[in-house]
């Protein structure tokens, strides 16, 4: 297969998801009929046994699993609590609840793995609080906007999980991996809040509270931790997988619920409802991925990429910055998941050719992809918070408002790129490299 039809079979997706085509239906169409062309329905045949063994892997079941642990979270009331109790103690910092935008959206990605979820969750408490005490409207849903990314960063992951099973690749090594750059971005953008809005909030910086209390609302933050503690614990102390984790996280989520005393058949069904959903989409995106992997290697469509690349004589520094390019490009007309599942079967390939690690290109992904969850007119956690935005208001502010964050985000990939070491070190050491 030449790099030419290679080209046209992606820029025939691309074209169909601008029709409004689902991602998954897009992906199934070019792999399916380029498959056919080639071989025939020999290859279509055998594409039943690449579902099966797909849907049988353990992996999947982790997909769900995280799902319905963001869903207890957000509809049990813990992180409500988590922002109050943020609230009073990162509220005196430069920049005041700009920075409990962040964090709770740091800490909820910890529990969460979904991007739209962190926006939407801590939206909803968060903007009528700063509404309140006349904090200005940019920074403030832009902080929303650029601290939901989080979300598909932080693990557990459900876009590091994907990443996994397309680039077949240790999920557990991925999570790890994201942990470090995921408390990195979170330090930057907080400096950048300091810097900027130092003054944001102070004519109205609400009751001051004893030390007594202070110290009694961190009770708060503790089943976030515990969860996180016990999903990467597991992990990380090789007691369980990836999807074994996530079950334990799921048991400690319920336990808390029913701690709050929200544990009631009416949540559960919204919950197994809401998540039943979102994994279906998801896990259909993968299998459609996964048929479009078969007819590429059937084709020789992989292996002609690789030739390609290596015979442009570009050094890996070259390359990855070609892919921040590309990726910002990208971001500005597709959403994160659809970019993920769209490019790393051809782009994994290309950059292994060049002697990358495959684990920190799984995390260079995902943080472009979170470039793309923010960037217009496709940016999803933009519509996101502007939908939760009580009285409505201009678009515009959100886009304007997530703006710096977009470059800090970008000005970060170059960082990863010059220091791999960031997304590298926590795996190196539990590999004992």
């Amino acid at each position: 297969m030449s790099i030419t039809v290679i080209g046209m079979g992606f820029a025939a997706m691309l074209v169909l998801m601008f029709l409004s085509m689902p991602v998954a239906v897009a992906i199934l169409s070019v792999g399916g009929i380029g498959g056919y062309l080639a071989f025939g329905m020999p290859l279509i045949e055998s594409m039943g046994g690449v579902v099966w063994g797909t849907l049988n892997n353990p992996v999947m079941t982790a997909i769900p699993l995280f799902m319905l642990l963001g869903e207890l979270l957000l509809r049990g009331g813990i992180a409500d609590k988590m922002f109050d109790a943020l609230a009073v103690w990162l509220g005196r910092l430069p920049g005041g609840l700009l920075h409990t935008n962040i964090g709770t959206c740091a800490l909820f990605s910890a529990t969460s793995g979904s991007s739209v979820a962190t926006a939407a969750t801590v939206g909803t408490i968060a903007l009528p609080a700063l509404g309140e005490r006349n904090y200005p409207v940019r920074p403030s849903l832009g902080t929303l906007a650029a601290g939901g990314t989080l979300g598909i960063l932080i693990p557990p992951s459900v876009n590091l999980l994907v990443y996994g099973s397309l680039a077949n690749v240790s999920v557990g090594q991925l999570f790890i991996a994201g942990v470090l750059p995921g408390v990195i971005l979170t330090l930057l953008f907080m400096a950048y809040v300091a810097v900027a809005y130092p003054n944001a909030g102070r004519e109205s910086s609400g009751v001051d509270v004893s030390p007594v209390e202070k110290r009694r609302l961190l009770r708060h933050l503790v089943p976030p931790a515990i969860i996180f503690g016990i999903v990467m614990g597991s992990i990380y102390g090789g007691l369980a997988t990836p999807t074994e984790s996530a079950a334990l996280g799921v048991m400690a989520a319920f336990f808390f619920v029913w701690r709050n005393k929200r544990l009631n058949w009416k949540l559960l069904e919204t919950c197994f409802i809401q998540s039943a959903r979102t994994s279906g989409m998801v896990i259909l995106v993968i299998v459609c991925a996964l048929l479009l992997n078969v007819t590429l290697s059937m084709t020789g469509g992989t292996q002609a990429v690789t030739r390609w690349v290596t015979g442009l004589g570009l050094s890996q520094t070259a390359l990855l910055l070609l892919f921040v390019l590309f990726y910002v490009i990208l971001g500005m007309f597709m959403d994160a998941m659809s970019m993920l599942v769209l490019t790393v079967p051809i782009a994994v390939p290309m950059v292994t050719a060049l002697g990358v690690d495959p684990i920190w290109f799984g995390v260079f992904v995902v943080v472009m992809c979170e470039i793309g969850l923010i960037t217009p007119p496709v940016g999803m956690n933009l519509f996101v918070v502007q939908g939760v935005r009580k009285g409505g208001g201009s678009f515009n502010d959100v886009i304007w408002g997530s703006v710096p964050f977009v470059v800090i985000m970008i000005i970060f990939a170059a960082l990863l790129i010059l220091v791999p070491g960031i997304a590298m070190l926590l795996p190196d050491m539990a590999a004992g490299r």
